[in-house]
């Protein structure tokens, strides 16, 4: 089996790690039921550690660099996964949604393994951080591969739908991880470990733009106020869904 992170997510492990106060939103929202299965789980970030977790994950290169003592890992993709209906009472996929070929399938997968809550840490594609401005390209790359809002209802039923305000000093290096700290995006390292700037031909000019910006002073003068901001609603969106008397 090959997947895109078998190609990009070398060296994962050191840029994106768990921000506990994300973290703790996702714990909350999933409750402590188990055993708990995480789809397209990389390399473990935000498995909860104080429960049966089973990983599934398509990529072996993120398999590998999964830590010493993490939750067993099963290479298989979401739209296929190898488990009887209903195995699981709980299921988690976080940031990955947009990865997989199918996603409407993949969530319909993960509806018929899990009996019970279904948690999915998702962006926005009408959302419009400020990094936009510059690199224009994501937007359009969040629109042509982020499944809408709407989709998860077609697959999971009911569901809430909640924002998740992102720290200003996130500890994980997601795309918009960086809201408050514009300088971190001139980094090429910290842009390695953002899929969406690595699917992205041709960043150099919004770069260099914001690079100007940034040493004239306009970024400050356009968006400065985010600077003295704890958080800030860049369009993540936490999705929950309960199980029903006909899950699994």
């Amino acid at each position: 089996m090959t997947a895109l992170y078998d190609q990009i997510g070398v060296g994962y492990a050191g840029l994106r790690r768990a921000d506990p106060r994300i973290a703790a939103r996702l714990l909350a929202a999933l409750g402590p039921v188990a055993p708990l299965l995480n789809v397209g789980a990389g390399t473990g970030n935000y498995e909860p550690g104080d429960r049966r977790v089973v990983a599934v994950e398509p990529s072996r290169e993120m398999i590998r660099q999964r830590p010493s003592g993490a939750a067993p890992a099963v290479q298989a993709a979401a739209q296929a996964l190898p488990f009887a209906d209903g195995a699981f009472e709980a299921g988690l996929a976080v940031l990955t949604v947009h990865h997989w070929p199918d996603p409407l399938a993949g969530l319909r997968e993960l509806r018929r393994v899990v009996r019970g809550r279904i948690v999915i840490l998702t962006f926005d594609p009408a959302a419009r951080p400020w990094l936009t401005d510059y690199v224009p390209a994501l937007a359009a790359l969040d629109e042509a591969q982020m499944p809408p809002l709407e989709v998860y209802a077609q697959a999971l039923g009911q569901v809430r739908i909640t924002p998740l305000d992102i720290p200003h000093d996130c500890s994980d290096g997601f795309l918009h991880a960086f809201w408050a700290r514009p300088e971190a995006y001139l980094d090429t390292r910290i842009r390695s470990g953002s899929s969406s700037f690595r699917a992205l031909a041709d960043t150099g000019a919004g770069l260099e733009r914001l690079r100007a910006d940034l040493e004239s002073g306009e970024w400050d003068r356009r968006y400065g106020g985010l600077r003295r901001h704890d958080a800030y609603d860049a369009g993540y969106r936490i999705v929950s869904a309960d199980g029903s008397p006909g899950s699994g």
